[in-house]
C-alpha cells in the first residue's frame, strides 16, 4: 500500500495480510514510511532511528485486525511499527496459540519489518488487554521473555487471560510481578466494560517498585480506539467523533511512547 499522513502528521505505510504461524492466521503491519529500510543497516548501527514495536490485540470478536487499523495507523504516525495480529477467542484453546504464535512472529520478524527487535511494547484492546498482561506476569508462556511494557484498554482482569488461563489480578494477589511498566486507559463511558476493572487493576500494581499508569478519556468501549459500534454489522467501525477521535489520539501516543 502506498504510504499516506497519519494523524500525527507522519507518512505511513500498511502491509496487509501476512501469515504469522502454523495456524495460518494473518496480521497487519502499519509502520512510518521508509522504516523498512532500516532493516539492512547493519546490526547495531540503526537503532536510534529503529521505530519502536508495538504487538497489539483486538477483542473478543473474532479475526477482528481490522477493527484496530485505525489506532494501529494513528500509533505508526507517532514513529512506531505496529503489528495487528487476527485471532479467534471460538478456537478450542480460547485463542491462546494464535496469540502466543503471533507474539513468536513479531519477536522474530519486527527487525526485518523495520522496527525494534530487541524489545517490544505488548497490548491490547478489551479481551486483549487481559492476555497482554498476562505474558507479564507469566513470562514462563513465553520462554521467559517480558515485554518492554504492556499496555491495556478497557480490559477486565478478574477474568482468565486468554494467554494463560489465570486471572492477572489473581496473580497480582499470589505475589506474582508483571516487571514491567503496566499503562492503562479505559473510557469513562464505557457500559461493555466497567472502567471500575481498570481502577482495581490499577490499584492492585500500585506497590514500591512499580510502575503503573492510568488515563481515562471520556469515551466508550469502541471509542478508546478511535472506533465506534455499528449494530448493523456487529462490529466496531472507524469515526470521526470528536469523543473518539481525541481519545485514540492519546491512545495512540500511550502506545508508542510506553517502552521508552
Amino acid at each position: 500500500m502506498a504510504p499516506d499522513m497519519g494523524m500525527a502528521g507522519t507518512a505511513v505505510e500498511t502491509v496487509r495480510g501476512l501469515l504469522y504461524g502454523p495456524s495460518g492466521k494473518r496480521l497487519d503491519v502499519h509502520r512510518p514510511a521508509g522504516a523498512s529500510e532500516a532493516s539492512g543497516m547493519p546490526e547495531g548501527t540503526a537503532s536510534a532511528a529503529t521505530p519502536p514495536t508495538v504487538l497489539l490485540w483486538h477483542g473478543i470478536g473474532p479475526d477482528e485486525r481490522d477493527v484496530l487499523e485505525p489506532l494501529a495507523r494513528a500509533t505508526a504516525a507517532h514513529g512506531a511499527l505496529v503489528l495487528v495480529p487476527d485471532w479467534r477467542s471460538d478456537a478450542p484453546d480460547g485463542g491462546r496459540s494464535h496469540l502466543l504464535e503471533s507474539l513468536t512472529f513479531a519477536l522474530k520478524e519486527a527487525g526485518g519489518l523495520g522496527g525494534d527487535g530487541e524489545s517490544l511494547v505488548l497490548a491490547g484492546w478489551s479481551a486483549g488487554a487481559g492476555a497482554a498482561l498476562g505474558v507479564a506476569l507469566r513470562p514462563e508462556i513465553a520462554d521467559e521473555w517480558r515485554p518492554s511494557a504492556v499496555v491495556g484498554l478497557a480490559g477486565r482482569y478478574d477474568l482468565p487471560a486468554r494467554t494463560t488461563g489465570a486471572a492477572p489480578l489473581d496473580d497480582l494477589a499470589a505475589g506474582r510481578d508483571p516487571g514491567v511498566p503496566v499503562h492503562l486507559v479505559h473510557g469513562t463511558r464505557d457500559t461493555v466494560v466497567d472502567a471500575r476493572y481498570s481502577r482495581d487493576l490499577t490499584e492492585a500494581l500500585r506497590t514500591p517498585g512499580r510502575a503503573a499508569t492510568l488515563q481515562e478519556p471520556e469515551t466508550d468501549h469502541a471509542g478508546v480506539i478511535m472506533t465506534a459500534y455499528d449494530p448493523a454489522t456487529d462490529r466496531c467501525v472507524p469515526t470521526t467523533a470528536e469523543h473518539a477521535v481525541r481519545a485514540g489520539r492519546m491512545v495512540a501516543e500511550v502506545l508508542a511512547t510506553a517502552g521508552a
